[in-house]
């Protein structure tokens, strides 16, 4: 991992309400300033808030409040391409030689090369077997010229010298041949175009340029004569010289053609980064291919991968927020290396690879035991992060009426409004009302704004909330909501469905109950009776955490 950067991401649950948003950011600030206070700034690792929901409207307020962008949205950690050792093998121009593409090979110590053009975008790939068929294989004597050669990979390969002629063009006719016979044979066989090879022999040098060759090599430690290289020019041949014998260099000038003319360039198996490791393990057990491309976003070549690179796969590494179920975390937690868990909630069925650090206190907000995290570390939050924090708790007890708040809570609420400049109650009430305005939002939205599901022994619930200052929309949102909860259940695959809107000011809430004896539940668990519209109204209950889960699941154990 030298010289790369180790991400570890700090990450609330799904549907995200501004306590596990604001508390991710805050979390991995702490930990980045922790990391730089004992390591130093110049360190690799980086903390890295992520979320895998949408933000709501109440946190988007408290967001733009602290002029604070939303964290990366990231629904999966499962392992990726991108988390596997890439090799860093450099691309190739389709023009080079199958010499220097094969010194390449040797360099890299691969036998497969990608194939890009100026814009970095593969075009093919070219393998050790495809240089060793080229040597093989039995070629006609055109195909120098059809393959387009060009003359500085002619120069390259023989370790030729430019005599006369231009560099940047290439051999794109005739034939190549050697002139070892007799001038009357010789002008009978050398045509125009052709490619000669030669040695100190200067009939046989004359005879091409009288026949129109494009171009002539001369081997061996010979000196070229000053009327033959001046015969040359004026018919506009190229002439090279080299210090190989003739038969080393007839050997070796099919290796100066351009890896175009043998790279595979259709249907090529590559992978994305984004792409999972699951399904590049999926493509390689169905192909027999030794080397895969990686490509990133736009298209653009990255690296090399085989199946001995998926020995070394490293897991996303993450820090859990705000929850300690699995079943409320991102897709793919049961996959990566969690590293951390900060909680106020009760203890969910999560087991762990390794030992982790797990913090978790029956307060009223996560933000309230990370703000004390700070305190203990002597890193005192920045305005911003004071604010965010702040706002978190003011979310989380309802600016203080639920009964989940503690005094620590109301401590740390207060110490983080002087840090931040806030007045707590004009901006808990600003905050709350942006978060109640409900009018465009669909079902769906409004639904999932703050949703989590719950398992039971082999009953399993879902419960979402909403908290709002108005309690005037409540009859609209009922009406809006329950035939889709009603046509959600199946989708979610639980027993029950049970959606919560909280009256801040009236520390009540009405229960829509959806599901296999969800109304019949409910009411026995609260000792209450469902209205006509099998809503249930709950006074005092504002906490779904604390006043309505735990009456619920007792009730669905004891059944």
């Amino acid at each position: 991992m030298a010289g790369r950067e180790r991400k570890i991401f700090v990450i609330g649950h799904r549907n995200p309400d501004t306590d596990s948003i604001c508390s991710a950011i805050a979390y991995a600030d702490l930990k980045n300033r922790m990391r730089e206070r004992d390591e130093g700034i110049a360190t690799s690792t980086k903390y890295m808030p992520i979320r895998c929901g949408h933000v709501n409207q109440e946190t988007q307020y408290v967001l733009d409040q602290f002029k604070v962008q939303a964290p990366k949205y990231m629904t999966d950690v499962s392992p990726q391409v991108t988390d596997i050792e890439i090799r860093r093998i450099p691309g190739i121009s389709a023009d080079i030689s199958l010499n220097t593409a094969y010194r390449i090979m040797k360099e890299q110590e691969c036998v497969t090369l990608p194939v890009v053009d100026e814009d970095n975008h593969l075009t093919g790939v070219i393998t050790i077997n495809d240089i060793a068929e080229s040597d093989m294989d039995m070629f006609d004597n055109h195909i120098i010229g059809k393959s387009n050669t060009p003359i500085k990979n002619i120069l390259s390969t023989i370790d030729g010298k430019l005599l006369c002629g231009d560099a940047g063009g290439s051999i794109d006719k005739g034939k190549t041949t050697i002139a070892a016979s007799s001038r009357d044979v010789m002008d009978d066989y050398i045509q125009k175009d052709d490619l000669v090879i030669t040695a100190n022999r200067p009939d046989a040098q004359n005879a091409a340029i009288r026949n129109g060759a494009c171009c002539v090599i001369i081997c061996g430690p010979h000196r070229i004569s000053r009327e033959i290289l001046d015969y040359a020019v004026r018919n506009r041949v190229t002439m090279i010289e080299t210090a190989h014998d003739t038969y080393t260099t007839a050997r070796l000038i099919n290796h100066s053609m351009p890896v175009k003319s043998f790279m595979a360039h259709e249907n090529l198996l590559c992978f994305k980064l984004s792409d999972s490791v699951e399904h590049a393990r999926e493509v390689m057990t169905k192909h027999r291919v030794r080397d895969y491309p990686i490509l990133d976003g736009e298209g653009n070549y990255v690296g090399m991968i085989s199946r001995r690179n998926l020995l070394g796969l490293k897991k996303k590494k993450i820090i859990l927020v705000d929850h300690n179920e699995l079943d409320q975390a991102v897709d793919g937690a049961d996959d990566a290396d969690i590293l951390e868990i900060i909680d106020h909630h009760r203890l969910g069925a999560l087991e762990t690879a390794q030992p982790v650090f797990f913090r978790c206190q029956p307060l009223g907000c996560t933000a309230t035991i990370v703000y004390r995290m700070y305190k203990e570390e002597g890193i005192e939050p920045s305005p911003t992060i004071a604010g965010l924090l702040c706002s978190a708790i003011l979310s989380d007890t309802l600016m203080f009426r639920s009964p989940t708040c503690t005094p620590l809570d109301l401590d740390a609420a207060d110490e983080l409004a002087k840090l931040s400049g806030i007045q707590l109650e004009s901006f808990a009430r600003d905050m709350f009302k942006a978060g109640s305005d409900l009018k465009n939002k669909s079902a769906e939205d409004i639904f999932f704004q703050d949703f989590k599901k719950f398992n039971v022994g082999e009953v399993s619930f879902g419960a979402g909330q909403i908290n709002s200052m108005s309690e005037e929309d409540f009859p609209k949102i009922i009406e809006k909501l329950k035939p889709f909860m009603e046509k959600e259940l199946s989708e979610l695959r639980v027993d029950s469905l049970y959606f919560l809107l909280t009256g801040i000011l009236s520390e009540s809430s009405d229960v829509i109950c959806v599901g296999k004896d969800a109304v019949r539940n409910a009411e026995e668990a609260f000792g209450a009776t469902a209205m006509a519209n099998g809503v249930i109204r709950l006074p005092g209950v504002v906490s779904r955490k604390k006043q309505f889960i735990p009456p619920m699941a007792m009730l669905l154990q004891q059944k």
